[in-house]
């Protein structure tokens, strides 16, 4: 029995390699130019319009008129934005919020990851469930839920009053506590999972060996433990902080008038005034300004799967 090579048949499997390889790779890039790059598009052609009474409110960048095309790029959409302090305001407002917001959530979630990561398999089964559980139910019925919460005749300062921690209700609905409260409820699981992630991965041999050199709990935490989580931490933040910084909902049931963020911002834009080009200049701008972190956290990605 003999065997003849056929360097038209290993051509023929090769070429059904590639094709398969570039049918994987077209799925994701369909997905992305359909609902991002599409919609992008459709945005940044929206905020170079000037605005118009007609359906949509804005005019059309592009004419033909008389044999002759023109095209009309309107910047002054963006020239607008920066010589009102209004909008620097809201922008400067979600910044804080959503740092503060991340900063709490990492503050709570790393405690949370860390006693999560030296449970028995069980256990971590059954608070990874417990961690994820809230979000199985409605985004909008669980901020609802703190506005009964936080009220002044809420659960919480009933719980004061009877302890006699306080003498009358505290406010605390409508203000920027209540905004934080919110978005770390909403978002801690997008904090703990990464850090969790990267605990039960952590060589636990490093431990011992610092422990058998004589090394404190705390002093082996902050010198082997902490280190060797940063990478879960820089996910973390990154994931609570960049939804946070245009969060609608949370402010506008949770927050007051001292409360200004983006998100509130870009809605009233939209449909309240009805200044879609403006309103799109403003989404545009926060983009540009989202994409600063999104680059940073790329590049440490990047650093941290080469080493």
């Amino acid at each position: 029995m003999s065997f003849r090579f056929r360097p038209t048949s290993v051509t023929l499997w090769l070429k059904r390699l590639q094709l398969g390889r570039r049918a994987v790779i077209a799925v994701p890039l369909v997905w992305l130019s359909l609902f991002f790059l599409l919609p992008f598009a459709l945005v940044l052609k929206i905020s170079l319009s000037e605005a118009a009474i007609s359906v949509p409110p804005y005019a059309p960048l592009v004419e033909y008129a008389e044999g002759t095309l023109q095209v009309f790029l309107n910047l002054g959409n963006y020239l607008f934005l920066l010589t009102d302090s209004f909008y620097a305001a809201a922008y400067w407002g979600s910044i804080k919020i959503a740092f503060v917001a991340t900063l709490v959530c990492l503050l709570i979630g790393y405690p949370m990851a860390y006693a999560m990561a030296r449970m028995t398999p069980r256990w971590q089964l059954v608070l990874l469930l417990l961690v994820m559980l809230p979000s199985w139910t409605s985004f909008l019925i669980r901020v609802y839920a703190w506005m009964g919460i936080l009220s002044n005749s809420g659960l919480l300062n009933q719980l004061l009053l009877g302890l006699g921690i306080v003498d009358a209700p505290l406010r605390m609905l409508n203000t920027r506590f209540a905004v934080i409260v919110g978005i770390v409820y909403a978002y801690l699981p997008f904090m703990v999972l990464p850090l969790y992630a990267h605990l039960t991965r952590m060589d636990m041999s490093l431990l011992e060996a610092a422990s058998d050199l004589g090394s404190r709990r705390f002093n082996t935490f902050v010198k082997v433990t902490l280190p060797l989580s940063a990478g879960g931490i820089v996910a973390g933040s990154m994931l609570v902080f960049i939804p946070a910084v245009g969060e609608f909902v949370i402010p506008e049931l949770l927050g007051g008038p001292d409360t200004l963020m983006i998100g509130k911002v870009l809605w009233e834009e939209f449909f309240l005034n009805r200044d879609w080009p403006v309103a799109a200049a403003l989404a545009m701008v926060m983009l540009g300004l989202l994409l600063i972190p999104i680059v940073l956290f790329h590049r440490y990605q990047s650093r941290e799967l080469d080493t």
